[in-house]
């Protein structure tokens, strides 16, 4: 059911928490990583889902670890969404991966936001 899987890749384990409670209470499926190496690990694995992304981690960051997915043609049933404080979704860096981000949601994070996206990439990865 790879439409109510969630993977939370964030160094924050207070975002972790929090994000993998508000969801399994909608019953998503939820796993959570805390760097890029560990996201590209399940990947590798097979999971198949939406992929919350935060792209300030330590080692490999958020665009560090998407530019490696896409590399390895890991995004194939995949829907990468940004969660993160870094800034605008205008910056360079950003832009260079923008092809392969389904959303981009600025912390902190609403709850009600946060569902809605969810769905709508969902309906996209079912379809």
């Amino acid at each position: 059911m790879r439409n109510k899987r969630v993977m939370i890749v964030d160094d924050n384990k207070d975002v972790l928490y929090s994000l993998k409670t508000l969801l399994e209470k909608k019953n998503y499926e939820v796993i959570t990583v805390d760097d890029g190496v560990k996201c590209i690990k399940k990947l590798e694995q097979g999971f198949k889902g939406v992929v919350l992304m935060d792209l300030m981690m330590p080692g490999m960051d958020g665009v560090q670890t998407i530019k490696e997915i896409v590399k390895k043609g890991l995004n194939k049933d995949v829907v990468i969404e940004i969660i993160t404080g870094y800034g605008s979704d205008n910056d360079k860096k950003i832009a260079k991966i923008a092809p392969y981000i389904f959303d981009y949601l600025s912390k902190p994070l609403d709850p009600v936001e946060i569902l809605e996206s969810i769905k709508k990439c969902s309906v996209s990865i079912s379809s």
